[in-house]
C-alpha cells in the first residue's frame, strides 16, 4: 500500500495504472476512519481494479467558529485500518499541496447545495466540498468515486458538480452503515458521552417512525413535526427534520414523489445528521 503525499506522485502512479488498462476508484475521506469508511473501500474494490483512499481534512469547508482544529486526526491508525483492506494507495496531502499560496479558484454551488438543509447552517460548506472534490477527481484521474449516503446532500452536490464540470469520474453512493442500535456511523460519534451515545439512536428511530406514518397516509408535515418533537423531548436541539424529493432535495408536493427524510440535531455538543428513504 503506497502512501502518497504529492499530486505529482499521485499522477505518476495513476498514469501507470491506466496505461495497464486498470480502472481506479477513489474514496475521499477526512480520516478518523471507522467501519463506515471501510464499507466504502469494499465497494471501491468491487468497482475497480485499483483503490485510492484520500485523507485530507479540508480547511475550506470549515467556518471560523467550527471544529477544524479539533477534528480528529489519526493517520497512523487510519493507515493500520486500510492496510487490512484492498486499498492500493493512500493520498494524504498537506493543505499547502492542495491549496498553494496563489490558489484563487473557488466553486460556487447552487441546485441541491441551496436546499435550506445543511447549507442553511453551514453556508460555506458545499462550496468548499465541491472545490476540494473537484481537485481530488482531477488529480487522481479516478474512474469512480465512492460516497456514503449518510451525507446525502453532499452526495447530490458532488454528483451535480461532476456532471456540470463534465468530469469523467462517476460518483457512486452506497447505503449508510449503522451500529447495531441504528446509529449512523460517524467520526463525530466519538464525541458523545456514554449517556448521549445511548440517546443518539433516537434520530434513526424518529426518522423510521415518520417514514412509517407517511406510508400509512399521514401527511408529510404532521409526520415530520411529530418526529422532531419526539427528539426535542429527549434533549436534542433539532436543526431540521424534513422530507425532500430524493433526486433534487426540493420540497415535495405530494407523497407520490420519491422522498427522503433528512435530519440534523445536536445532542450535548455533538451535531449528528442522518437520513432514510421513504418507500412509497
Amino acid at each position: 500500500m503506497l502512501l502518497i503525499r504529492t499530486r505529482s506522485h499521485l499522477r505518476d502512479v495513476t498514469r501507470q495504472w491506466h496505461a495497464l488498462g486498470q480502472s481506479i476508484a477513489l474514496v475521499p475521506t477526512m480520516g478518523a476512519l471507522h467501519d463506515g469508511h471501510l464499507s466504502l473501500v469494499d465497494k471501491a474494490a468491487e468497482t475497480a481494479e485499483r483503490v485510492i483512499v484520500s485523507i485530507f481534512v479540508n480547511p475550506k469547508q470549515f467556518a471560523a467558529h467550527e471544529d477544524f482544529g479539533k477534528y480528529p486526526r489519526a493517520e497512523d491508525d487510519d493507515m493500520d485500518m486500510l492496510s487490512q483492506t484492498a486499498t492500493h494507495a493512500v493520498y494524504a496531502p498537506t493543505a499547502e499541496e492542495i491549496y498553494g499560496p496563489l490558489f484563487s479558484l473557488g466553486i460556487t454551488m447552487a441546485g441541491p447545495a441551496n436546499a435550506g438543509l445543511e447549507d442553511k447552517f453551514r453556508p460555506h460548506f458545499f462550496d468548499g466540498v465541491a472545490t476540494v472534490v473537484a481537485k481530488l477527481f482531477t488529480q487522481s484521474s479516478a474512474d469512480f468515486a465512492i460516497f456514503g449516503e449518510k451525507d446525502y446532500q453532499q452526495l447530490l452536490v458532488v454528483r451535480r458538480m461532476a456532471e456540470d464540470l463534465d468530469l469523467s469520474t462517476k460518483v457512486i453512493g452506497i447505503p449508510t452503515l449503522r451500529e447495531d442500535d441504528g446509529l449512523a456511523m460517524s467520526s463525530r460519534n466519538r464525541y458523545l458521552s456514554k449517556h448521549e451515545r445511548n440517546q443518539a439512536p433516537a434520530i434513526h428511530r424518529a426518522l423510521t417512525q415518520a417514514a412509517e406514518k407517511i406510508r400509512s397516509g399521514i401527511d408529510i408535515q404532521s409526520a415530520t413535526r411529530m418526529a422532531a418533537r419526539s427528539l426535542t423531548t429527549l434533549g436534542f436541539k433539532v436543526d431540521y427534520l424534513t422530507a425532500r424529493n430524493t433526486h433534487t432535495l426540493a420540497v415535495p408536493h405530494s407523497t407520490d414523489e420519491p422522498l427522503r427524510l433528512l435530519c440534523a440535531a445536536t445532542l450535548g455538543k455533538t451535531r449528528l445528521i442522518d437520513n432514510i428513504a421513504v418507500d412509497n
